[in-house]
């Protein structure tokens, strides 16, 4: 199944409070990012990773136009943890 972001807001670290179009909400941790290298090693300043906006028509969380995240690995990561 395929669902849309359409909020995400900081909390702290590398976590991200996450609300796709089906109402399922949940905190996500992108700190498994760092270390990837190359567009992801840009996560390591951490005001970098702060200012993001939601792409309506990605449907997904951007950072500095260059680097997204599928919504479905974001909502497969969100499940893992904890949702509601």
């Amino acid at each position: 199944m395929l669902c849309d972001i359409i909020n995400a807001e900081y909390i702290e670290g590398y976590k991200l409070k996450v609300v796709f179009e089906n109402n399922k909400q949940g905190v996500v941790d992108f700190s498994s990012y760092i270390g990837k290298g190359g567009v992801f090693d840009k996560f390591i300043d951490i005001d970098f990773f702060k200012n993001f906006p939601v792409n309506n028509e990605l449907g997904t969380i951007v950072w500095n136009n260059e680097i997204d995240i599928a919504p479905e690995t974001i909502y497969e990561k969100m499940l893992t943890t904890h949702s509601t």
